[in-house]
């Protein structure tokens, strides 16, 4: 891939980076009020036309890109997940990685490492599960306005008071992006519910898992269930199972289709699970439907 093209980790036209010194870092390892969670490294690459980074035996710092423009992809195991505008991603620490980014439409992304004992609950918490996913969130300018603090403060002074509110900006900052449902809840709210209903009417012959849902809306799958629930009474599989399922009425009825091919174009490969889901939702077989609502009782 890309044979042509020789990618760079870094020299990108108007990127901003530092990395810390050993000696800072140790200092953040002794301070009680940042040890728990403290910034290793931090930059900015604008536009970064063949980037290209790979760390065979990872790094012991976790790595959160967030990306604003543009594209690129991580590669995690055995894994590639696509980071676009307005979506980030944390690559956990001491794990075998690579990132890329190439063509016209290589991304502009804000990244940082950090470290410390708190560092691997807030990456569970972005985790979910612990499965790592690409997280989607609106782009928000007050989000931005703190990173350039963090990185001002980074390279005016090592000071000991400004080393400890940058470490506090640099907390702000990532939980913008992991909580950003839970802060935001007039926007992640009943609005989701209705926006991913709506992408599942147009997307019935589709098959999504829940984790492939909530990411669709941009929020994490717990918080996606929740609400889901609350408002609908239903998960959301079986929320979408049910307008399967009501769509596949209006084919028994209006049309002559086979339930085989009702069955394919509502995307359930199997015509026989997807006879048992019919019968479970309507209470009667898609045969007797069709014989009932059609040719008398």
């Amino acid at each position: 891939m890309h044979a042509k093209t020789k990618g760079i980790k870094e020299g990108f036209v108007g990127q901003q980076m530092v990395v810390l010194p050993p000696n800072i870092k140790r200092q953040f390892t002794q301070n009680p009020l940042i040890k728990g969670f403290y910034l290793t490294a931090i930059g900015y690459y604008p536009k970064a036309t063949n980037h290209d980074r790979e760390r065979k035996s990872g790094s012991d710092q976790y790595i959160l890109i967030y990306c604003i423009e543009g594209e690129g992809n991580i590669y995690l195991h055995d894994t590639a997940y696509v980071l676009r505008a307005n979506s980030y991603f944390i690559i956990p620490r001491n794990v075998p990685h690579r990132y890329t980014s190439y063509g016209a439409n290589s991304w502009s992304i804000y990244w940082v490492h950090f470290s410390g004992e708190m560092a691997p609950l807030i990456y569970h918490r972005f985790a979910q599960d612990g499965a790592p996913a690409v997280m989607t969130v609106p782009y928000d300018e007050a989000r931005i306005r703190l990173f350039e603090q963090i990185f001002h403060l980074v390279e005016r002074s090592y000071n000991e008071r400004e080393m400890e509110i940058l470490n506090f900006n640099l907390l702000a900052f990532v939980n913008s992006l992991i909580y950003h449902a839970e802060a935001n809840p007039a926007i992640h709210s009943d609005d989701v519910v209705g926006s991913s209903i709506a992408f599942m009417k147009k997307h019935l012959q589709e098959k999504f898992s829940i984790e492939e849902l909530a990411q669709q809306q941009g929020i994490s799958v717990s918080h996606y269930a929740r609400i889901f629930k609350q408002k609908t009474g239903s998960s959301p599989i079986n929320y979408f199972n049910q307008l399967k399922v009501q769509k596949a009425c209006q084919h028994l009825y209006f049309t002559d289709r086979t339930i085989k091919e009702i069955s394919a174009e509502l995307g359930v490969d199997d015509q026989y699970y997807f006879s048992r889901l019919f019968t479970k939702v309507i209470g009667v077989s898609p045969a007797h439907y069709r014989k009932r609502h059609r040719g008398g009782k």
